[in-house]
């Protein structure tokens, strides 16, 4: 099952773009490559620069970027390369976080094309892998036989098997599981030479037969593999570290354990000695010794249940002092979050409710985890747990007679407790909110990832924190300790800024003392993320000379000339690695954004501020079905790097720093390629982990490209609908004629680009504000609140149906409904098309109008799901003042209304059992507002499935400008999907745009709004 690629949108003729730009470096390379492999073959400037990054530091611009499509694809790529001295680079999701997936190199993407799980074997409990597949989409095929690839990064479903092989990744739970290399059972490679074969288990005499020091490069390999274990074996098993969690340099220790029967590092038994399993070899070499083209992984069984304590400590120190007790409960995992990121996530919408459940005084928590047969077992092993290391503690069950007993004296002051998945959710919800959080700054300061996943023996903690936390004193900054404790590795993330020279001193002084620390420990500089170019220079200091030297031996054997990903883990003499160097920002820097904001930045540095937020860590790349949420759309049905809010954000930066012409961002090419497929949906804005507001960026820029180039006709058309709207619903029904008149749609296509097969809206000659007005007020009203329902243009001119809904429902819960008729569209259309001028008048026009209303006591209801969210917090972005804070914090959509007032709870509905599936508008979801339709309706009696979908792709005028109809369609796919997977009877859904596009499929009507469908429920 490879992920789903459906029909790439470039085909249809109408499009404008092709992904790239006109900008192509060594078109000669480029025309060679495209003679020896079938995928897709890149050396222009924009993919250059978005492959430039990943989710690290750093930034190295590759030579260019290629798309295999098998592995004879990658074998034409390596010959070639290695024919002419040129690096390559195997890359994922580019999701690394120590900068192993950048070079100077021909990059090999293979999510795009070799991304299927080839082969799952229940029986045997295997799965064959190619080495694009997304961990989460391998999960996701495996699921129907209880079984799951065992480590669990926190990004797994956006990173790929292969970079968890080449970071030889794990997770939260790497107590029960271990790392990948446990799990890596066979690889095909691709050799430096070219060379295709498979390396797998095999005897050391085997191992030995094959090996040739003068033969070919796989003999030449089997050669130094045999020469390690004999000759070496003892260096290698003194100079490493036992632990569980140790990821820097290569997995040497884990081969000679395996020939010579010894324990795995941390202590797991070897089932048979004399045997070597070569794949597992390249578990960590981050690309450098061979490139995976498919592997066979074991699979373990998926938990019956699960099992959740939240231990509560006064302060860091104590936390760290109890990890040790805590693993002799033998949990699956052991999470610390400390009093920084607990005090930051006090004071943020999404975290802080969440931190109310803590006791007072809770400056730190270990989040202790469980697997368990089922309920009642994981019940008494908290118990347990609870009873030694939190006696004051009162446990829903009681512990097991022979639960653990430690000497250590009991630290943890309260402790909470959760068994079924919503409140075990909860808990880790705020364990997770750390990364968010820290990622949040747009000051020159960040939390860079350089030291940030050290590992040490657990009973070394207490003093490794105390220390550390002097470190970072001695440099003048500090950072929070969070994520893995219970196998030693802690995230920790300074705050330095490297735009400045006393910023890289931080960054190479912290990291050097920070690895004599863990090499005094016992420890690792890395126990997660890998060495790249963060850490590689500090392999030396952590091994040893004689091993460092062992490590280059065993790199010239598998790459005789340096080519594959060279510098990662060991550097050849003379050409050390320094973390110092290629980083993504430094002292000669410079940003420009050579115009001046239109719109209200109330982030530190602007728009460069919000530009450089980006951190690269590939949020936007997740699948629907494996990571849900609204971002990013158009990612999801092109699988292109540049449609990805990481894409776009990259590709604006690089044009606003020099690395692109400095006219770009405003060039007609740009804006097709980068900003055009944006479709403003505000997704980014909640699902980006450090909240990059795409939609926000692309409207101040599209806004001066119109001042510099002017803009289409097509583009002032739909700014100004509702001038449109009005002459269609005053020539009615003879404006709605036009549609059907031969000829018409084709020359609408060819004179303004609005696309010949999207049906065009339907105007009523008697709008709703003439409704209102003609109608008699209720005499026997009893008003509890007043509400001035606004008539926005969709509503008023061409779907009163929902506004005379809105009215009703109103009216029934007791609200006194005003309907202004002077009000004019809310300027969502001109703000969405860059006119932030005219959006900005119209937000005047609309503030003066309604400040009135609100200060005698009105509110104000939307029924439009785009326009409440643009008078909510758009209106904020456009103007500052009172009276637009005061409108903003008065303004409802109106399911929002009924239900943060509760004013449903005084109607009687009278519903079916009709069971509703429920699609929500991705501008509530960005503003956390999408839920409130789901309760009313609910409270209704109505059963509600309620989508966890992203933007429908209509996206107000997207859909029906002819270059974008194609890939409006591929995103309606997707939800298309989602809806036929629901069991419900019937679609609801908000938006006009959203009911518009669901009308597109087979057989289908257009859907209701929830407003509609209470109306009609009235007793």
């Amino acid at each position: 099952m490879a992920t789903e690629r459906r029909e790439d949108p470039t085909t249809d003729r109408r499009t404008e773009y092709d992904y790239t730009s006109d900008d192509v470096d060594r078109p000669a390379l480029v025309a060679d490559l495209e003679r020896v492999v079938s995928g897709d073959v890149r050396f222009d400037s924009y993919s250059r620069e978005l492959y430039a990054t990943d989710a690290s530091p750093y930034e190295v611009t590759p030579v260019g970027v290629v798309f295999p499509r098998s592995t004879g694809d990658v074998v034409g790529v390596m010959e070639y390369c290695a024919a002419r001295g040129i690096p390559v680079l195997p890359r994922g999701g580019g999701t690394s976080l120590a900068g192993q997936s950048v070079n100077r190199a021909v990059v090999l993407d293979f999510t795009r094309y070799m991304n299927d799980v080839l082969e799952v074997d229940p029986n045997e409990r295997t799965a064959t892998v190619q080495p694009g597949t997304v961990l989460g989409t391998l999960d996701e095929r495996l699921a129907p036989h209880d079984l799951k690839f065992a480590p669990d990064p926190a990004w797994g479903d956006k990173s790929t098997i292969g970079g968890a092989i080449g970071n030889n990744s794990t997770g939260a739970h790497s107590l029960q599981y271990g790392k990948t290399d446990v799990y890596l059972e066979e690889c095909e490679v691709v050799l430096a030479d070219g060379t295709v074969t498979r390396f797998g288990e095999v005897s050391v005499e085997e191992l030995r037969t094959r090996a040739d020091p003068n033969g070919d490069l796989e003999a030449r390999i089997y050669a130094e593999v045999a020469r390690i274990l004999e000759e070496e074996a003892g260096t290698v098993a003194e100079a490493y570290p036992d632990l569980k969690r140790n990821v820097s340099g290569y997995n040497l220790d884990q081969l000679v354990a395996e020939a010579h029967g010894d324990l795995l590092p941390g202590g797991e038994q070897i089932d048979e000695a004399e045997t070597v399993n070569l794949a597992r070899l390249l578990a960590g070499s981050e690309g450098t010794l061979a490139i995976v083209t498919e592997a066979i992984v074991s699979l373990e069984s998926v938990p019956e249940t699960k099992a959740v304590a939240l231990l509560c400590y006064a302060d860091l120190h104590d936390a760290m002092e109890d990890v040790a007790p805590i693993l002799a409960h033998d949990p699956a995992a052991v999470e610390v979050l400390d009093d920084v990121l607990i005090d930051l996530a006090r004071g943020t919408s999404e975290f802080g409710p969440v931190t109310e459940m803590l006791p007072e005084g809770t400056n730190a928590t270990l989040l202790v985890e469980f697997y368990a047969e089922e309920d009642e077992a994981g019940q008494k092993k908290v118990a347990g747990l609870l009873a030694d290391r939190c006696p004051t503690a009162e446990p829903v069950a009681e512990p097991r007679d022979d639960f653990p007993h430690t000497d250590v004296d009991p630290l943890a002051t309260e402790a909470l407790e959760a068994y079924d998945e919503a409140e075990r959710t909860q808990l880790w919800k705020l364990r997770k909110s750390g990364l968010p959080i820290l990622l949040s700054r747009t000051t020159d300061e960040k939390h860079l990832a350089f030291i940030e996943d050290t590992a040490v023996p657990p009973e070394s903690l207490p003093e490794f924190v105390e220390r550390f936390e002097d470190i970072l004193e001695s440099y003048d900054t500090y950072a929070s300790f969070y994520a893995h404790a219970g196998p030693g590795v802690l995230h920790i993330r300074p705050l330095v800024n490297v735009k400045s020279e006393v910023g890289l001193d931080q960054l190479h002084g912290i990291a050097d003392e920070a690895t004599d620390l863990v090499v005094e420990l016992g420890g690792s500089v890395s126990g997660e993320h890998g060495d790249g170019r963060a850490r590689t220079q500090w392999n030396e200091k952590l091994y040893g000379k004689q091993v460092w030297e062992i490590f280059r031996s065993l790199k010239t054997t598998f790459d005789p000339d340096w080519l594959l990903n060279p510098g990662q883990v060991v550097y050849p003499e003379g050409e050390p690695t320094d973390l110092r160097e290629n980083l993504r920002f430094g002292p000669e820097y410079d940003f420009d954004t050579d115009f001046e904001s239109v719109l209200n930045w109330e982030n530190d540095n602007g728009v460069q501020g919000m530009v450089e937020l980006c951190h690269g860590c590939g949020g936007c790349r997740g699948e629907q079905s494996t990571t849900g949420g609204v971002m990013c759309p158009t990612f999801r049905a092109s699988r292109e790097e540049i449609t990805s809010t990481r894409g776009r954000v990259n590709a604006l930066r690089n044009a606003m720093n020099g690395n692109l012409d400095s006219d770009d961002p405003f060039s007609d090419e740009f804006v097709e390629e980068v900003l055009g497929l944006c479709i403003g949906c505000k997704g980014c804005a909640i699902d980006c982990p450090s909240e990059v507001d795409m939609a926000k960026l692309k409207a101040e820029v599209t806004h001066e490209y119109h001042q510099r180039n002017g803009a289409s006709l097509r583009d002032k058309f739909f700014a100004n609908v509702e001038t449109v709207s009005r002459l269609g619903s005053a020539t009615a029904p003879l404006s709605n004629a036009l549609e059907s008149l031969p000829g018409g749609r084709w020359l609408l296509e060819r004179t303004l680009g609005i696309a010949a097969d999207r049906p065009l809206p339907t105007f009523r000659r008697k709008t709703f504000c003439d409704w209102f007005e003609a109608r008699e007020t209720p005499s026997n009203l009893t008003a509890d609140r007043k509400a001035v329902v606004y008539p926005d243009t969709y509503t008023n001119y061409s779907h009163p149906k929902a506004g005379k809904a809105a009215v009703r429902v109103l009216e029934s819960a007791g609200v006194e409904v005003a309907v202004p008729d002077r009000l004019g569209d809310t300027g969502r259309p001109a703000f969405s098309k860059g006119f932030l001028e005219y959006a900005r008048e119209t937000a005047k026009k609309n503030v003066a109008a309604l400040t009135p209303w609100i200060e005698d006591g009105w509110d104000v209801v939307m029924i439009e799901p785009s326009d409440a969210v643009m008078v909510q917090t758009d209106y904020l972005d456009l103007l500052s003042n009172e009276a637009i804070e005061q409108l903003a914090a008065n303004a409802y959509g109106v399911c929002e209304y009924l239900d943060r007032f509760r004013l449903d709870e005084s109607i009687r509905f009278d519903v079916g059992d009709e069971r509703l599936t429920y699609h929500g508008h991705c501008h509530q979801k960005a503003t956390r507002k999408d839920h409130h339709a789901v309760g009313v309706l609910r409270r209704a009696g109505y059963a509600v499935d309620p989508l966890d979908s992203g933007c429908c792709g209509m996206a107000g005028s997207f859909g029906y400008e002819a270059e974008h109809a194609s890939m409006s369609d591929a995103i309606a796919a997707i939800l298309y999907e989602q809806v036929k997977a629901s069991d419900g009877d019937q679609v609801v859904a908000p938006g006009a745009s959203c009911r518009t596009q669901l009308e597109g499929r087979p057989g289908a009507e257009r859907p209701p709004t929830p407003i509609e469908l209470l109306a009609a429920a009235l007793a």
